[in-house]
């Protein structure tokens, strides 16, 4: 008897889909997903903006658009973690545990997309080109690292790690 009220107390939690204890939601892990993309598409197009008006090569602008990509994307988490009260430190942390793997998936396909498709790389602001493969690409990375999110997320890991501070 006790034994199946343990069992279903652990069915009830892996039900809700609480970080840690079971497998995360789709949903979840697309949240979490939607929040890394937002920080990398603001780093991404800043940074290809920069690039591309100083006349800078493909190297250096992509290296711009990484950096400010993970800038973004840590401090978008690094905002929500400290408006709860957590201090700098604690939430720089948080940040970092939460978001590292995500943007760097993101990354990774979102600037492979770029680098695979053809004329994408030289393509200017004012080209559609530049603006399609973009937007295609951040969609890619999306579908990419939503699986990763929920893996992680499922595992007490991730953005399960900004839900604790919460």
């Amino acid at each position: 008897m006790q034994h199946e009220a343990h069992t279903a107390h652990v069915h009830h939690h892996e039900s809700h889909g609480s970080p840690g204890h079971g497998p995360a939601s789709w949903s979840m892990a697309a949240q979490a997903t939607l929040h890394c993309l937002t920080g990398c598409a603001i780093g991404e197009v800043l940074g290809l903006v920069i690039g591309t008006a100083l006349g800078w090569g493909n190297l250096p602008t992509m290296i711009l658009a990484i950096v400010l990509a993970f800038f973004f994307g840590y401090s978008l988490t690094l905002r929500g973690v400290l408006k709860a009260g957590v201090g700098f430190r604690t939430a720089f942390r948080v940040a970092l545990a939460a978001d590292t793997l995500s943007i760097a998936v993101m990354e990774l396909i979102d600037n492979g997309v770029i680098v695979l498709w053809p004329d994408a790389m030289d393509a200017g602001l004012a080209d559609a080109l530049f603006w399609i493969s973009l937007a295609i690409s951040l969609v890619i990375a999306f579908a990419v690292t939503t699986p990763v999110n929920k893996w992680m997320i499922g595992r007490g890991k991730g953005h399960a790690v900004v839900h604790g501070h919460h």
